[in-house]
């Protein structure tokens, strides 16, 4: 074993035991977390089922691929994770948390035999030992002794976390295992290309045919299910919660008509998506699409805007200009924010909807057009004309045909396809490639009031996008400046044998009361840590300063005025 092997493996017992205080049960939730990653304990004799029922329909090879490429993924997350844990971290502290994590989630006992990496340069090479794996144990029981190596998904793993941190493809190989009689299992890493069969071993971590076709049958019932159910949805909406296809199959039937729609809804639901959505399933939908947002115009040039000016009709017309109906002539206006309407459009707007005619500001010809109208306003309009602010027989023409919106917060199931829209859209936007979000940022997506609806989240995945290292996954911390206090007390964590720890909080407020009450002296508090450090350390004085937070020096100056004699040596 060479030096910076031992190293390596010397570190991985430091890495498992400070990765179990990453372990979080929360059980009134029925959570696990390791970091941002929601987890869950299974049994191996589920995943031995799974494995048998997967063999028995697509056979072995086909299997295989399908837990290698589950192992992969499964990798490549902790790679993010690690990276997220230890950002300041040398390589080899990168890759030994690899080894560290799959002790911690149940799957092997690692062993470093040779360890060789260098990711400036992308020089890579590991061979490990492997004992006890859970996988060789499930499918000897259920299938006997194999003649090929069978640990799958953990090759997978391996690949995918040293593949994410090399930032180049890395594929392991074993080359013993238990499940074929071997005393362990043994896997070699190195780059694809110095593999003589790494074309060949690539074709695992290609998806299978038939899973695509499977993909592709699933997508043509979701299809026939759509349209049976009569709600073909644009491409402008994402959305699959029961308040949102409401909303659209209602907007849908008015398709056909030329009926005025009145889309109703908090800021930021997409009113104007829904109206954009609704133009293109009509029969106008060749014709233009015009939209203006009605509070964002002064008062005194919002008719101009609307209806059109003749030069000179007031200071600063230097010129005839059409208004948006004229633009939107045999086609649809998009009125958004209609209840900012002075008097004096609102009487001009009520003229169009009922003859279909108008005249430009500061000229007497009248004009016809065939426009289809749809408004929108976040405001109680029967309010507002009860306070004298909108006329009551243009709130009659507009709510003819009503359609509100729901909030996001009533459709949080949507989140998530709103996310990956945006995402799409802004990798795009900021030449940047993330890998989605990790599992507590969508939970705090989903448990968010978002108060600004589905703008305020285009806007926090927008930052996220932003905030997120290249190639790796948004957090919540990147998506929110500020995120709230979790208030949950029932998340407990490991220690290093295991054992469930106590609340942190209550155990800090306890022991904080007792040294009070008991008047303990500040150099006796210091004395326990340190006491409690080299302890918990073995001896080793370099570890037990890494976990006081100091260098090995201070900490042996401190032990030294401690005991007043020498430290003790390094193990």
């Amino acid at each position: 074993m060479t030096d910076s092997t031992a190293r390596f493996s010397a570190s991985m017992r430091e890495g498992i035991e400070n990765l179990s205080r990453r372990l979080k049960f929360v059980r009134q939730e029925g959570h696990i977390w390791l970091g941002e990653n929601r987890m869950i304990l299974l049994h191996t004799a589920t995943l031995g089922a799974l494995r048998k029922e997967l063999v028995d329909t697509l056979g072995l090879e086909r299997t295989r691929g399908l837990f290698t490429r589950m192992g992969f993924q499964s990798g490549m997350r902790d790679a993010e994770l690690a990276r997220t844990l230890r950002p300041t971290a040398s390589d080899f502290g990168l890759l030994e948390l690899g080894p560290c994590l799959h002790v911690l989630e149940g799957n092997v006992r690692v062993t470093p035999i040779e360890v060789d990496i260098d990711i400036a340069n992308g020089k890579y090479y590991g061979d490990h030992l492997w004992e006890d794996s859970f996988e060789a144990e499930v499918h000897q029981k259920i299938f006997g002794l194999s003649n090929d190596p069978v640990c799958w998904m953990q090759v997978g793993y391996a690949s995918g976390y040293t593949s994410a941190l090399m930032g180049r493809t890395i594929l392991y190989k074993e080359t013993l295992c238990s499940g074929c009689g071997d005393p362990h299992c043994r896997i070699v890493g190195k780059p694809v290309e110095e593999w003589l069969d790494g074309d060949e071993m690539l074709k695992l971590y290609t998806p299978d045919p038939v899973i695509e076709t499977l993909l592709q049958l699933q997508s043509e019932v979701e299809n026939l299910r759509s349209l049976q159910q009569e709600v073909a949805q644009p491409e402008e909406l994402v959305g699959a919660s029961t308040g949102f296809l409401a909303a659209w199959g209602l907007a849908q039937r008015a398709a056909s008509s030329d009926v005025t729609v009145l889309l109703l809804g908090e800021t930021g639901v997409g009113k104007e998506r829904f109206a954009r959505a609704l133009h293109g399933v009509s029969r106008r939908r060749d014709k233009p699409f015009v939209a203006i947002n009605c509070a964002a115009m002064p008062e005194e040039l919002l008719e101009a805007e609307l209806f059109g000016v003749e030069r000179g009709a007031f200071t600063g017309a230097h010129q005839t200009r059409i208004g948006r109906f004229e633009r939107a002539d045999t086609g649809t206006l998009f009125l958004d924010e209609v209840g900012e309407l002075s008097a004096s459009a609102q009487a001009k707007l009520l003229r169009v909807l009922q003859e279909g005619e108008f005249e430009r500001v500061g000229d007497d010809h009248v004009r016809k057009v065939d426009v289809r109208v749809v408004a929108a306003t976040n405001v109680e309009l029967t309010e507002a004309v009860r306070r004298g602010a909108f006329r009551k027989d243009l709130l009659y023409r507009l709510n003819v045909y009503p359609v509100t919106i729901p909030p996001l917060r009533e459709r949080a199931d949507d989140i998530p396809r709103l996310v990956e829209r945006f995402i799409a859209k802004y990798s795009v936007r900021h030449s940047k490639r993330v890998l989605g979000l990790t599992d507590r940022a969508i939970a705090t997506l989903r448990a968010h009031a978002w108060p600004g609806n589905v703008r305020e989240l285009e806007n926090a995945v927008e930052r996220g996008v932003i905030l997120a290292r290249p190639g790796g996954q948004i957090t919540e911390r990147d998506l929110f400046t500020a995120l709230p206090e979790s208030g949950d007390d029932s998340a407990a964590s490991l220690d290093e044998r295991g054992h469930p720890l106590r609340e942190n909080a209550d155990v800090a407020d306890a022991l904080f009361d007792h040294m009070m009450r008991e008047g303990v002296p500040l150099d006796r508090v210091e004395n326990m840590l340190i006491e409690a450090a080299v302890e918990r350390a073995g001896g080793n004085l370099s570890q037990a300063a890494r976990m006081l937070g100091i260098t090995r020096p201070q900490l042996a100056y401190r032990w030294r005025n401690r005991e007043k004699t020498a430290p003790p040596a390094d193990k």
